[in-house]
């Protein structure tokens, strides 16, 4: 009995202290912000303790998480909606039934979850894209990629790449009525950044230039060099996202090792020879002064980590490391921030870098914004601000696309 009681009495104390954290006194609807990052760091702490007494992995408990409000494949009277596979990954699409005399656009939609969690299944994910082909009458594809730590980088690009590749094949596009002309891909945070990375390599590929109107990113990470820019320092502890949280799931996309997570957490993680790319994520150059706040930049500490990551120099996982050359024929971007998001940096350089070289770039920034409010648009517990996103960013598919 005392050992139960005792064990009550710190989960209660645990949960107090979660639910009770300040968060930023502008937030919109701050008790369901609370609620969602307390269940969020109830995870993440019962997922340490599961790995350190190992009964778990720590992504374990995230992942049963994510899979709750899975659906399935349901047709309405307006969407046609058939999960299927291209070039052999599993893609849910998404067809509208009215007639249309012109051929359709079409949405790519990549979802998110830092690489190891997340599907197209998700509710949320599920009503985002029923409601994109409803409002464009447009063809909405979403591919569930290859998730870590089963599968490390570049699985889930890869499986990203093929899949789009596949699509804009002239037969499956004329399958589909999809106007070749109007194709836009989407992502959400770590969707985001796949989004992100596969625009450029198809842009920058000799058979696809060009095949992409539009890039549309909502709160992607972009960067794995610098984990310590100031909205990485400011949001630290959330809401919603946490430093250790992200940067424990990422590394799981490069390695289960914990070296590297460690050093990451350190800011310690980058080898000697990257060092040439700082350069393009230094945050003192590109981001806007009011951004900066009181924090002062320092050069990295290089060369600390013992075990080699060649991963770690690739601009297939940070996209901002490209040089200007690669970035000036990206095509029309859209791009969402949130005041209150610890990758909010990451985007605000991207978009002083797309300007810089001439990308069309519309900037939609959420003062009163969180991290992964597309994720919670749905009950039990769900976030206006979702919505609100959500109707912004299809407005913004209906002037351009």
């Amino acid at each position: 009995m005392g050992y139960k009681t005792l064990c009550f009495g710190f989960f209660c104390i645990l949960l107090a202290y979660c639910f009770y954290l300040p968060v930023p006194e502008d937030v919109e609807e701050a008790w369901k912000v609370r609620t969602i990052s307390a269940i969020l760091k109830m995870s993440s702490f019962m997922g340490t303790i599961g790995e350190y007494i190992g009964l778990l992995k720590y992504e374990d408990i995230l992942v049963m998480l994510s899979t709750v409000h899975f659906t399935k494949p349901v047709s309405d009277e307006n969407i046609t909606v058939i999960d299927t596979k291209f070039s052999n990954i599993p893609v849910r699409l998404y067809l509208p039934k009215r007639k249309s005399e012109r051929q359709r656009p079409a949405v790519i939609f990549i979802h998110g979850g830092a690489f190891v969690l997340g599907s197209y299944k998700m509710a949320a994910y599920d009503d985002l894209n029923r409601w994109t082909a409803n409002k464009l009458g447009a063809v909405v594809v979403g591919i569930d990629y290859r998730l870590a730590p089963k599968y490390l980088f570049p699985a889930a690009l890869e499986d990203c790449v093929y899949t789009i590749k596949f699509f804009l094949q002239k037969n499956i596009l004329a399958k589909y009525r999809v106007d070749p002309t109007r194709i836009c891909i989407m992502g959400d945070s770590s969707g985001g950044t796949l989004a992100a990375t596969v625009t450029q390599l198809l842009q920058n590929d000799p058979n696809f230039k060009d095949k992409i109107k539009a890039q549309a990113l909502m709160y992607p990470g972009l960067q794995s060099l610098d984990t310590l820019l100031p909205s990485h320092q400011e949001y630290q502890h959330g809401p919603i996202l946490t430093r250790e949280m992200i940067i424990k799931l990422a590394s799981l996309y490069v390695t289960e090792d914990k070296d590297l997570f460690q050093a990451a957490l350190r800011n310690e993680h980058m080898p000697t020879e990257s060092r040439h790319l700082f350069k393009f994520v230094n945050w003192s150059d590109f981001l806007p002064e009011k951004y900066k706040k009181s924090y002062v930049y320092t050069d990295p500490v290089l060369g600390k980590l013992n075990a080699s990551y060649p991963v770690l120099v690739d601009s297939r996982l940070s996209p901002l490391i490209v040089n200007d050359t690669q970035l000036q024929s990206l095509p029309l971007t859209y791009i969402v921030t949130c005041e209150h998001d610890l990758l909010r940096d990451d985007s605000l350089i991207y978009i002083s870098r797309l300007r810089n070289v001439g990308v069309k770039v519309t900037h939609e920034h959420i003062e009163k914004g969180i991290h992964g409010a597309l994720s919670f648009t749905r009950a039990p517990i769900f976030l206006n601000l979702g919505l609100k996103i959500r109707d912004k960013y299809i407005n913004w598919l209906e002037e351009n696309l």
